[in-house]
């Protein structure tokens, strides 16, 4: 009998041991004084499933006590799939006193997607400004434009998943920003009505596609930049007169080269002419070898004085 009573006392204590291993009972309390009903066979098929039962009920309690009732299993699948419970809780209770409509489904989906559900619920409800970085742009008249813009968005619950981020809506803008002054006539008229810009970045529907909703843009700075249109001319103006410089340059050395061609030819026919001067003295000599080389008769021509006459000439002529 004593050892029926011992067998018996031992697995009472065994059952009082895994049940303290298993179900913490400051939690259980915790859930019990809430009004949260969840049995011990709750909290053992939490433990096994690897599921903090302190996380669990505290944000079930925390949503029971708000007023959004949900099932716990739906905080235990989120918590197995690597969310954040409590993030997800806190944004459920701030959209639900806000009167934002958003199910726990819906902030789950957002959290796993890698987006701050708390802060968007908060974006929701206290719109956020994002200011740009200095965008530059230049007018039709050649000045540069420099400015910068404070844009006020609002969170888009519904298109927080597969949304654009706030890097898309800064890009959007900036490109606007450079489309209206880019298509201005002066800057003159954008620094009399800044507005301009604002408005015309407005209609173009920017927060399409995107998780936001731009509530409005306002230009923050518009400040005067460099003449751009002025140093394009004058880089215009060196290339050409570079170009016109190399033209000239061009037409100088083909003229240099026309020069030395010619001096070259007014060489070569001073040779020739040296050449056939040569030839007069071989021509005579050949002539007067060749006795065909004489002077006219007397009788057709006078004698000259101090001259032999023509016949002794001639004749010396044929004796040499």
């Amino acid at each position: 009998m004593g050892m029926f009573i011992a067998i018996i006392l031992f697995i009472v204590f065994m059952i009082g041991v895994i049940v303290l291993y298993f179900v913490p009972i400051p939690t259980w309390i915790k859930a019990f004084s809430a009004g949260v009903h969840v049995s011990f066979g709750d909290f053992i098929g939490m433990r096994l499933r690897n599921v903090s039962p302190d996380k669990i009920i505290d944000q079930f309690i925390m949503l029971q006590r708000a007023g959004i009732h949900i099932k716990r299993q739906e905080l235990e699948a989120h918590y197995l799939a690597g969310g954040n419970i409590a993030a997800v809780s806190l944004a459920l209770i701030e959209a639900h006193k806000a009167g934002i409509p958003l199910h726990f489904a819906q902030a789950a989906a957002i959290d796993l997607a890698g987006r701050n559900v708390l802060e968007a619920v908060s974006m929701s409800i206290n719109p956020k400004v994002i200011k740009t970085p200095l965008i530059e742009a230049v007018a039709k008249d050649g000045i540069q434009m420099r400015a910068t813009a404070r844009i006020t968005v609002r969170a888009n619950i519904e298109k927080l998943i597969g949304g654009a981020g706030e890097e898309t809506v800064i890009a959007r803008v900036g490109e606007g920003v450079v489309t209206t002054i880019g298509s201005a006539e002066s800057h003159k008229r954008v620094l009399e009505n800044p507005n301009m810009i604002t408005q015309n970045v407005l209609r173009r529907g920017l927060d399409r596609g995107t998780a936001f909703e731009i509530l409005s843009i306002d230009i923050a700075d518009v400040d005067i930049g460099r003449n751009i249109g002025a140093q394009i001319q004058i880089e215009q103006a060196n290339a050409d007169k570079l170009i016109a410089q190399a033209h000239a340059e061009s037409r100088r050395a083909e003229a240099i080269a026309t020069e030395e061609e010619m001096k070259a030819r007014v060489e070569e026919m001073r040779v020739k002419v040296i050449e056939a001067e040569c030839q007069v003295p071989l021509g005579l000599a050949n002539a007067l070898r060749e006795g065909r080389l004489g002077l006219p008769n007397s009788k057709s021509t006078s004698q000259l004085p101090g001259k032999p006459p023509t016949g002794q000439l001639t004749s010396s002529y044929r004796s040499v």
